[in-house]
């Protein structure tokens, strides 16, 4: 029987919860590429790393697009709807060409075994093609190595900050993680990457001799944290490098304006819900949630509950200890069983209460689902 939406087709192919879908290897996304025909872009630019990719592509594809070019910009996961990964020119794919990509790609993907988001890259490359873009920009899933954005050529490879993730398919050491993320840099013109502590700097250098690193420096952005001037400064570097080259033809002034204007959904993400105020942060590891706290203070002192929501395999019950100093209350699956209740429990206890969830696009997508029916 045929599908009848979107979330039938996708349903066949399992879950997409990142590691969980991870199929390390070529095979099957080269399978579906084939017959696909999809063409090669003036620029390829991949973004790997362990946290920021998704900032620093929001950025990168704002200034490409000031600059004049046609940006495709594949992203993952999506927070409320499958669409939000394939975007062109900042608008996301209509469900219309969403249904007629699928129907050319999902007998292939049966066939071949693919994953979700193989599934998913391919549908990204396929609508690209047929939109005429100038650049793509391709957010690495897991890690780098054998991963499906990295079985197409690339220009340009960003790495931003590495740390611990996903340890049971990159390894349980900062070495083995850099090691697999350093595969985004393979055959690049240009190799860029955020500042790395020396162990990953060093391993990075090893795979791209001419590699660079950002320096961070003051760009005001719509984005709030301290540590979005990280990606700010990564997403800077790439664009001016690529004015150098005579690849694009703007200036700074125009670049940093479009970076500072740039917003990635899910990253402290403010919502003002009658009289109280929410920040919602897909944070889902410690090297997140460290990157997280300077910025705390200057959103609330002290909030009035965090809310540490994970999905199912994973815990963060040992980064707890790092957010009680900014908290009078926190709260997580072991107190209260969802995000949704957890803020309809706080929220009815004080309407004007300063909250941040975090712990997984699932829980952002969770507490904004549940805002949205509260609405009159």
């Amino acid at each position: 029987m045929k599908p009848q939406n979107i979330d039938d087709w996708l349903n066949q192919l399992g879950q997409p919860s990142a590691d969980r879908d991870y199929k390390p290897g070529y095979e099957r996304m080269l399978a579906l590429l084939k017959p696909l025909h999809c063409k090669r872009p003036s620029l390829r630019i991949r973004i790997a790393g362990t946290n920021g990719k998704g900032s620093t592509a929001f950025m990168l594809a704002a200034g490409l697009q000031a600059a004049g070019l046609k940006v495709g910009l594949y992203t993952s996961p999506h927070i409320l709807h499958f669409n939000e990964r394939i975007r062109v020119n900042g608008r996301p794919i209509t469900d219309t060409d969403l249904w007629q990509h699928l129907e050319t790609i999902m007998p292939i993907a049966l066939a071949v075994g693919a994953s979700y988001f193989e599934v998913a890259t391919a549908l990204a490359l396929h609508h690209f093609s047929q939109n005429n873009v100038d650049v793509e920009i391709l957010e690495a899933g897991v890690g780098a190595r054998l991963d499906a954005t990295t079985a197409v050529p690339a220009d340009m490879a960003l790495l931003t900050p590495i740390g611990l993730d996903h340890e049971s398919w990159l390894g349980d050491n900062i070495s083995s993680v850099a090691e697999e993320k350093a595969y985004a840099l393979h055959a690049c013109r240009w190799g860029i990457s955020a500042p790395q502590v020396s162990e990953v700097r060093n391993i990075l250098l090893q795979h791209h001799e001419s590699l660079q690193f950002s320096e961070v420096f003051d760009l005001p952005c719509l984005m709030a944290g301290k540590h979005q001037q990280t990606n700010a400064a990564l997403a800077y570097m790439a664009l001016n490098t690529l004015c150098a080259h005579d690849v694009i033809h703007t200036n700074k002034d125009t670049l940093k304006q479009a970076i500072s204007q740039a917003i990635a959904p899910g990253r402290l993400q403010h919502i003002q819900y009658q009289q109280s105020h929410i920040w919602l942060d897909a944070a889902h590891n410690r090297h997140a949630i460290e990157a997280l706290l300077p910025s705390l203070p200057d959103l609330a002192n002290p909030f009035d509950a965090i809310l540490v929501y994970t999905r199912d395999d994973r815990s963060l019950s040992n980064e707890l200890e790092l957010l009680h100093p900014f908290t009078k209350k926190l709260i997580d699956q072991t107190t209260i069983a969802s995000p949704e209740q957890a803020l309809q429990h706080i929220l009815e206890e004080q309407p004007e209460a300063q909250i941040l969830l975090l712990g997984s696009f699932i829980s952002v997508a969770a507490a904004l689902t549940w805002l949205k029916q509260q609405q009159p």
